[in-house]
């Protein structure tokens, strides 16, 4: 991973933060694999005008923990033009003008109806990803390129009673998860290049509940834990599989826990 620290203007937005907890300051990370670091002259000159010009846009990714410390994180529909069939954190773009928290809790509740409160969560700046679609030139030239601010939403509330709110958009998320610290720690150890397809640790169950979507009803499941533990294909079709950029989240969510831990 390649270190990422900037005061920045990205676009048209221009940000200065402040949360009611400790917050890291903007340091974030790249992948080593990162189109963009990778990207030669050649291949930079080819790309649509539109896309040059474009610049970077801004995202915003909600961690949403349960007070019995559980993380929701949803799966994009497959029809999604970008990531499609990857599980991630709730999330988007910040429109003009708005504030990180702000666009944090207007994606949160596109995309599953939970609406949180003030007075019924406490929150904090986790970190930035830098985000390219494709992933890998090796899948194609970049078509988007995201800097994707992740914030930590602790909130007062079970995941069960959360869960009864829960009212996804279909056209967004096919399906929804509650994950615990046990599972989250595997998943946010796994490295993208290492050959571990399938292999699930012993200490970790076979499946992990979670809640589908179709033709506008949700319905549990039983998903293989393997599933969140798949690493991106360096060539071909990507898999079902945690985003790179949401494992790095994870790790800096886990660093809170060990600290609030001690």
């Amino acid at each position: 991973m390649t270190p990422l620290c900037c005061k920045w203007k990205l676009g048209e937005a221009l940000w200065d933060e402040r949360s009611d907890g400790p917050n890291p300051g903007s340091c974030g990370l790249l992948p080593s694999f990162c189109p963009i670091k990778h990207l030669e002259e050649s291949q930079a000159a080819v790309l649509p005008e539109a896309l040059r010009g474009r610049g970077v846009d801004v995202g915003v990714a909600v961690v949403l923990q349960s007070v019995d410390r559980r993380v929701l994180l949803t799966r994009r529909a497959k029809n999604l033009s970008i990531f499609p069939n990857i599980w991630v954190p709730p999330g988007g773009h910040m429109e003009p003008d708005e504030q990180l928290l702000e666009a944090g809790l207007r994606e949160l509740q596109e995309e599953t109806g939970l609406r949180l409160e003030p007075g019924g969560f406490s929150w904090r700046m986790l970190g930035l990803w830098e985000s390219v679609y494709p992933p890998m030139l090796s899948r194609g030239l970049p078509r988007r390129h995201h800097v994707v601010t992740y914030l930590l939403l602790l909130s007062t509330e079970s995941h069960r009673q959360l869960q009864t709110r829960i009212q996804a958009d279909e056209s967004e998320v096919s399906a929804y998860a509650w994950l615990d610290p046990h599972v989250l720690e595997c998943v946010a150890a796994v490295e993208d290049g290492a050959e571990n397809l399938g292999r699930v640790p012993t200490n970790l169950p076979p499946t992990v509940q979670a809640t589908e979507l179709s033709r506008g009803s949700a319905r549990p499941m039983e998903l293989p834990t393997a599933t969140f533990l798949n690493t991106a294909p360096a060539v071909g079709e990507d898999v079902e599989r945690v985003s790179t950029g949401t494992r790095f989240a994870l790790r800096l969510w886990l660093d809170t826990l060990a600290r609030r831990d001690k």
